[in-house]
């Protein structure tokens, strides 16, 4: 998915845009980059951070950077941030999302005849700098970023570090957070807000869908008004966001214990111990474990100072060696225990696969599985947070298909409900691939309700296919 923290300072800015950035890097993607602008011109740095933390990428760096104002991105292929030079005045750009007619767009571009893209992304166009063309189009910074986000089919929140400050512009339908934060002397734009508090930032507020900020040292003020429809991704609550964050007032950690919660009301077990599958998996543990008075474990501890997260590597053998080599199992914990674990999602299901078999083989005696969202039935359109290529290769998809003899899309709807058979066959079907003792999933109603926001503010489309 990827993420970006920008910062205008009445001093030198550089170490809260380095940690601010680096407070990103759980997004897991593969590529960081920052932006400074000094007195009189703009510096730039870009990393591979595929297989190596952030900070040690870019400590050298930092302490050639100086200015009052910058922008960092952890993004997910491409290189960022993108310099540019045009009628509007040289600026920097970053952006995150997803542009679904990158190539309807592109080929507009070149019509004109006086278009071109230097910038390449696994041998095709940089988003970024295709977004970057449909901004120079515009009279001023503000009708450029509106004329891309109106063209753009998808998501795309960026920032723009120019001369007069930062334009920080949430994604038309705000369906990924843009945060303000301040200091004495400093204003901070983030995606995440777990980056405020250490930097001694307090949250200000979240910008709304749509609208578009310039940020200064004295502040952000509003230069675009937000519209008035958002759909945030739910899932930023489940997975991708990190527990110290929060959405739209909704802490991550929080929404997480609530959903396990949910989890324990309605799809109660006979087991001795609850567990989280790690990181992500935890919060939805410990609301399940605190809500059925079930003691919390951990029957498997996540080495980390190596191994980076498993969606990651874009091939699934080497996602599934990373998961594997991450996740080391207690033996003494396991053996001869009834295991409940909560777990984010069910993606592909072929980590969890190989999981459920070495907690068998450690000696467990059975093993439950809590999924703290409904199955993903429909591929994102929205966001790159997960590898698939396709979205036959979600775990539900592969269980429709079997179930349908090779046709998967007549009654996707029915496998969305959960109380129809059509569902309760997939998931039955998921849990014997699997090898699960039980399977049962979150409720999206359940879903809604442990993150507190108004359903028609949330963004559903993977689980339900409701835009």
């Amino acid at each position: 998915m990827g993420g970006f923290f920008g910062v205008s300072s009445r001093d030198d800015c550089i170490t809260d845009l380095f940690y601010g950035t680096d407070y990103h890097s759980h997004l897991g993607t593969r590529r960081g980059g920052m932006a400074v602008l000094g007195r009189k011109r703009f510096a730039r740095c870009i990393h591979d951070i595929t297989n190596a933390q952030f900070r040690s990428k870019f400590e050298h760096d930092i302490q050639h950077l100086r200015g009052p104002t910058g922008i960092g991105v952890i993004s997910d292929t491409e290189d960022q941030p993108v310099l540019v030079r045009s009628h509007l005045g040289d600026y920097a750009i970053v952006t995150v999302g997803r542009i679904n007619n990158a190539q309807e767009l592109a080929d507009k571009a070149f019509a004109s005849r006086h278009t071109h893209f230097a910038e390449m992304s696994d041998n095709e166009i940089n988003p970024t700098e295709l977004v970057s063309s449909l901004i120079n189009q515009g009279k001023t910074f503000v009708d450029g970023i509106a004329r891309a986000q109106s063209a753009i089919e998808g998501s795309c929140s960026m920032l723009l570090l120019t001369r007069e400050g930062i334009y920080a512009a949430r994604d038309r339908l705000g369906r990924t957070p843009v945060i303000v934060g301040r200091k004495a002397g400093s204003t901070a734009v983030t995606m995440e807000t777990c980056s405020f508090p250490n930097l001694g930032y307090t949250t200000v507020r979240d910008l709304g869908p749509g609208e578009v900020v310039l940020v200064t040292a004295k502040g952000a003020r509003t230069v675009k008004p937000a519209g008035k429809r958002t759909q945030i991704c739910a899932f930023l609550w489940v997975y991708y966001g990190y527990p110290a964050s929060s959405y739209e007032g909704v802490n991550v950690e929080e929404a997480r214990c609530r959903c396990g919660e949910m989890l324990a009301g309605r799809c109660p077990a006979k087991v001795d111990m609850v567990a989280g599958i790690p990181d992500s998996g935890t919060g939805h543990a410990i609301g399940y474990s605190n809500a059925a008075g079930i003691p919390h474990g951990r029957p498997f501890v996540k080495y980390t100072p190596t191994w980076p997260r498993s969606f990651m590597p874009q091939d699934q053998e080497q996602r599934d060696l990373v998961a594997r080599m991450k996740l080391i199992p207690v033996a003494e914990i396991i053996r001869k225990k009834r295991l409940l674990f909560c777990e984010d999602s069910i993606v592909r299901g072929t980590q969890l696969k190989d999981t459920v078999c070495r907690l068998f083989r450690s000696g467990a005696r059975e093993v439950h599985m809590r999924p703290a969202c409904p199955p993903l039935i429909y591929g994102c359109k929205f966001l790159n947070f997960s590898r698939s290529r396709s979205e036959l290769d979600l775990a539900a998809r592969t269980a429709i298909q079997k179930l349908e003899g090779g046709r998967d899309v007549d009654h996707l709807k029915e496998y969305a409900d959960p109380s129809s058979d059509r569902h309760a066959a997939m998931v039955e079907e998921i849990r014997k691939r699997l090898g699960l003792t039980s399977l049962a999933y979150q409720r999206l109603d359940d879903l809604v309700a442990a993150i507190g926001l108004p359903r028609e503010k949330l963004c559903t489309y993977c689980w339900s296919g409701e835009e």
